[in-house]
């Protein structure tokens, strides 16, 4: 099935609060430098106590609707890409249906972790391009600082909070949508995770009493494995050489990370977009995160091909070969 699809508008929200790597020194036995070397952030956003991820994600959506030159009343599905809802239930996509008004709008969360934002845009793509839907808004926001262990110096000074939004809408004379690649292994699930009510997975006993808890080091080698296989395959299925590939822009998990993963792809640092280095690593936000900032300075261009890779727990990941389709 070819795409009738195209992203159209783009927005972002970070909160005001920042947490330093001088600020983390205060709390975890830790220091900028080691940090820095190891992560390449340098800062990240926390909201505020009685800030959730429905705010933030209402907030990317309004800054998207000022660059807008169109409407969000004829939006058909609200799509929530998020790990850290304010509930259980409702869901987060409900909460922004109602703040805007949006009757006509279906709701729904989906959980991909860092790989959410992604993997909403490619349902977006086939619901619109299937002819279900026109207009279909893709939010992904998270507040990993409200379940993050500030105890556990590995992982607290990763994670930070954000959120941005898309409007993917139907346009068959100038469709964005090139190619797609999905993949999972289950089997490394006990690798990232945060625990619920399960006691265990595959007879691993889940700690972390609702924090989020990894092995840095198993992501690190399944990521670097992962990511450069499957831009190759992008690449191949979207007819493009390494060459034409005006920018990267992967999941903000950790800079050392994506420097390897440059390096095994031959992808030139300068045509790599991220947001880690002062908004952390916001799980499923990272990626419009990266888009906003490279928007504000002026490197993105209509026609422009993207490769916007999220990978993250699950384990799981979504890639997709775009032609951007916003004019700056």
């Amino acid at each position: 099935m070819s795409s009738i699809a195209r992203l159209s508008a783009l927005g972002a929200y970070v909160p005001e609060r920042i947490l330093t790597n001088t600020d983390l020194e205060k709390m975890v036995d830790t220091n900028d430098e080691w940090i820095v070397q190891r992560t390449g952030i340098r800062e990240r956003r926390i909201s505020a106590e009685e800030e959730f991820t429905s705010h933030l994600c209402i907030r990317a959506v309004e800054d998207l609707a000022r660059s807008y030159e169109g409407t969000l009343e004829d939006v058909e599905l609200i799509l929530v890409a998020t790990t850290t809802p304010d509930y259980p239930f409702p869901s987060v996509a409900c909460r922004v249906q109602d703040h805007f008004g949006l009757k006509q709008a279906g709701a729904v969360d989906l959980n991909a972790t860092c790989a959410g934002f992604t993997y909403g845009l490619h349902l977006a793509n086939g619901l619109i391009s299937s002819g279900l839907h026109r207009k279909v808004l893709v939010i992904a926001g998270e507040t990993l600082t409200k379940v993050t262990d500030y105890t556990d110096r590995s992982t607290c000074i990763l994670f930070g909070d954000g959120a941005g939004a898309a409007l993917v809408e139907a346009d068959p004379a100038d469709p964005g949508f090139l190619a797609a690649t999905l993949g999972s292994d289950g089997s490394g699930g006990r690798h990232v995770y945060r625990a619920g009510m399960a006691a265990a997975l595959d007879g691993t006993v889940l700690e972390g009493n609702g924090k989020i808890v990894q092995n840095g080091r198993e992501v690190y080698k399944w990521a670097v494995r992962t990511v450069p296989d499957g831009i190759s395959r992008l690449l191949q299925a979207g007819g493009l050489s390494l060459h034409e590939l005006d920018w990267f822009v992967p999941h903000s998990a950790n800079l050392k990370m994506i420097d390897s993963i440059t390096e095994k792809t031959g992808i030139p640092a300068e045509r790599t977009l991220t947001s880690a280095e002062y908004y952390g690593n916001t799980s499923a936000a990272s990626i419009p995160l990266s888009l906003k900032l490279a928007r504000q300075e002026g490197k993105l261009k209509r026609g422009d091909h993207l490769v916007l890779f999220g990978f993250g727990a699950g384990l799981t990941y979504a890639g997709l070969l775009l032609k951007w389709g916003i004019d700056n």
